[in-house]
């Protein structure tokens, strides 16, 4: 009778310790499954959305997007007025506190604008790409191409713009070949300074990142 009870209580005992350690196993698939995904928007005052309400700029305009569709995606606007590649490169480890899985590189304008060396703005622009993927390996990255005026010189002009399609194929990343496909050039959709969209430039600068966004969500 004793042996009964004793083994009897043994088989207890080991269910207990059994069922602790399984309680004790962490959840993380069940933890990444459930967890809010982010995606983040680097880039300069077109991301920021320069001379507008922060909700008509065209992160925002993608989060409504995301809602209405009532995936569970949160969108930070890390952009920031007057950044440059190098300036952006120097602030990066500041944003990546966080956990980004998308990662949204609106970089490069300001640099044209200046005429900084093209050589500058590409090593920047892939060390951008590449912290970010140290940070976090499994991360998706999209980058907005960009196009500017030829005051530089038609060289320069066309070498500037072939610097994010070649490094979005080298990266094997996502492209918008031309953030500003449609809006450029356009009065009635820039503002007084002809550069930063209206609001309604601004729509149509989110559906340009939407039709490729959509393919990585």
């Amino acid at each position: 009778m004793c042996l009964v009870v004793f083994f009897i209580s043994c088989g207890n005992e080991a269910k207990k310790s059994e069922e602790v350690k399984k309680a004790d196993k962490p959840q993380s698939n069940i933890e990444v499954q459930n967890r809010q995904k982010t995606i983040l928007f680097f880039g300069n005052s077109l991301t920021a959305g320069m001379g507008l309400e922060i909700e008509e700029a065209f992160p925002a305009l993608i989060q409504k997007k995301l809602d209405s569709m009532s995936v569970d995606f949160k969108v930070i606007n890390a952009g920031l007025s007057g950044e440059t590649t190098a300036s952006g490169k120097n602030r990066l480890s500041w944003v990546l506190r966080q956990k980004v899985d998308i990662f949204v590189l609106e970089l490069g304008a300001n640099d044209g604008l200046r005429g900084i060396q093209l050589s500058e703005t590409r090593n920047n622009l892939q060390t951008i790409i590449d912290e970010v993927r140290d940070h976090n390996p499994e991360v998706k990255i999209l980058i907005t191409g960009m196009q500017i005026p030829p005051n530089m010189g038609q060289d320069y002009t066309n070498e500037f713009k072939m610097i994010f399609p070649d490094l979005a194929e080298k990266n094997e990343i996502q492209l918008v070949p031309f953030l500003l496909e449609n809006v450029a050039g356009i009065s009635e959709l820039n503002q007084s300074d002809g550069i930063h969209p209206t609001a309604e430039g601004q729509v149509i600068l989110a559906q340009n990142v939407w039709e490729v966004l959509q393919l990585m969500i």
